[in-house]
């Protein structure tokens, strides 16, 4: 059974649209990664599934209910993480675990194993009479996550969020992610970062409101046409400026310290590389042919977005 099941979904405001007709599902127990860079409709996404929203049209069911039919009730069977959490900073991390049972009106006889289940469970145990607004970034997305799991949902909507946070908070979060698999909890998370969307069971590309891509990582990965080549140089970006302009037709990026180039033509590439780098006495360190990487997929797809909407507009 689906958890989570998205029909021609759309959003517009005012002349511009958000979300375009979207349409994808979600099974129960499993991590989802809605990916995309800002402004791809992520966060529009999310808000019309946990019916803070209501759509322009289109219809999606969220644990069985309808987004705007049954909104009260998807709101009551889900847990909601937002961009910006709305913890309180003058309350102590317990009180505000407690502020949220209270909310979602959990119970009193119990209540106490399940906040130290999930005390333990995010690590906060030794900091439960700490003041929130005392927390570090990583910390304060934990207790957040902690309130948003305090009535057990059976869906967790979580936006971005990791997004600021140290590379070993993110990795901790998403340990605790995993863990709530456990239970059979359907995650929907939306990310910028190509490598957490690396961890998720299925992610879909996300850009302008528009669909790219759907389906696992390794499927979305064959989605990449061409050849790539990871250059690595004693200069990375005046190397990518001056490739960019010599291979023409060839997509070439920079990733870090390492420049990226796809192809059709991988020996031609490989020619005006070598002479190029040395006319501009640039040492190349080491060049190869690699698997794509998630980045690699999505910027490629982006790059062949422009290019059609380019095309249409000449017509």
């Amino acid at each position: 059974m689906d958890a989570i099941e998205i029909k021609n979904l759309t959003k517009s405001f005012d002349d511009m649209t958000a979300v375009d007709d979207l349409s994808l599902s979600v099974g129960e127990g499993e991590i989802f990664g809605l990916v995309g860079p800002d402004g791809a409709g992520k966060t529009t996404t999310m808000r019309m599934l946990t019916a803070i929203m209501e759509p322009t049209s289109g219809d999606a069911w969220v644990a069985g209910y309808h987004i705007v039919k049954e909104g009260e009730a998807i709101k009551e069977t889900i847990g909601y993480m937002s961009q910006r959490f709305g913890l309180y900073p003058d309350l102590t991390v317990m009180e505000n675990i407690d502020f949220y049972a209270d909310i979602y009106e959990v119970p009193r006889r119990g209540r106490s194993v399940k906040v130290d289940e999930l005390l333990a469970f995010s690590n906060l145990t030794p900091f439960k009479k700490r003041m929130a607004g005392k927390l570090s970034g990583g910390m304060k997305q934990k207790l957040g996550l902690a309130c948003a799991l305090i009535h057990t949902p059976k869906v967790l909507f979580l936006d971005e969020p990791t997004n600021g946070v140290d590379p070993v908070s993110r990795r901790d979060f998403w340990r605790i992610l995993y863990q709530l698999l456990r239970d059979n909890v359907t995650i929907f998370v939306s990310t910028a970062y190509l490598d957490e969307a690396e961890r998720c069971n299925r992610l879909a590309l996300l850009n302008k409101g528009k669909l790219l891509a759907l389906g696992t990582p390794d499927e979305v990965k064959k989605l990449m046409q061409g050849t790539i080549y990871e250059i690595r140089t004693s200069e990375p970006r005046r190397a990518s400026l001056l490739l960019r302009e010599k291979l023409d037709g060839d997509s070439v990026g920079l990733f870090g310290d390492r420049v990226h180039v796809v192809t059709n033509r991988p020996e031609r590439v490989q020619q005006i590389s070598e002479t190029e780098l040395a006319a501009a006495n640039i040492q190349l360190n080491k060049m190869q042919v690699i698997a794509p990487s998630l980045e690699d997929v999505f910027v490629s797809v982006l790059a062949g977005q422009e290019v059609a909407a380019a095309d249409g507009v000449k017509k």
